[in-house]
Formats: structure tokens, sequence, C-alpha cells
């Protein structure tokens, strides 16, 4: 049974974002909150991976590829703060969170819910960016109709 590409693509998102955190951890880098932002290049990775495996298999209906694309990202943010709950939890839970806060936007001591909650929400609106940008980059090459 083959999965779909949207999965398929969101595991590659989930596994480019973790070992990307990974290593900076493993290279200390991990409190240089401008470097976790890049991980939003793996979401357009995955995103425009899909979006040419539908050109490729002749899917040109602009929503239907939208949706494929939202989905992607979506599976990809999700498995990532999925992987980064397990992770938190294994390394210490509240306590590894409070290491990550001071270098992050949360306030106060937020619990591993909490921020993990927080960064799903973020996770998701960076989806529906990529995917609108990367929609108006495919733009030509669907039908409007």
């Amino acid at each position: 049974m083959k999965l779909p590409k949207e999965i398929t693509n969101g595991f590659l998102i989930f596994l480019g974002i973790g070992i990307y955190f990974l290593l900076m951890n493993v290279l200390g880098l991990a409190d240089l909150f401008y470097l976790r932002t890049l991980n939003v290049f793996f979401i357009f990775y995955g995103v425009n991976r899909t979006m040419q495996m539908n050109l490729h298999e002749g899917e040109t209906n602009f929503v239907s590829n939208a949706v494929s694309a939202m989905a992607t990202s979506v599976v990809g943010v999700a498995l990532s703060v999925f992987g980064l709950l397990v992770y938190s939890y294994a390394r210490g839970g509240d306590a590894y969170v409070e290491t990550l806060s001071k270098t992050f936007m949360f306030g106060g001591n937020p619990s591993v819910p909490t921020y993990c909650i927080c960064l799903l929400f973020e996770g998701l609106a960076s989806s529906v960016i990529v995917t609108l940008m990367m929609m108006l980059y495919w733009n030509n090459k669907y039908a409007a109709d």
C-alpha cells in the first residue's frame, strides 16, 4: 500500500525539522532564535514537492492543489510538534521547556503542553502562509476556472 504524497512529504518535513533541531542542539546553537526560524524552509520544501508531484500527475485544479499543499504542511507541523512533545518529556519535561522559553517568545514558565500548543498554532499559521505563497508561485500552472 502506497502512502498518500501529503503524508509522505509531511513526514519528510518532520524528518528535516527534527534532524535540523537535533543538529542545532548538538552544535550548541539551539539558543539562537533566528536559526529556529529557518525551519520554515523544510515546510517550503515539502509543500513544493507535493505541488510538483500533483502537476506531474496532471492535477491542475487550484483548490484541490491548495488542499493537498495545506494537508502536507499540517501533517509536517503536527508530527514535528508531537516529536517535540516526546523529546521534551524525555529531556526533563517542564525543566527542559524552561531552558527553551528563555530565548523564545514565552514569558513566565510555560509547561510542556502549553509550549507545544503555542508552537502548533504558530506552525499552523506558517503552514497557511507557506501554502498561500506556494500557490502564488505555482499560480500559472493551475486552471482557475
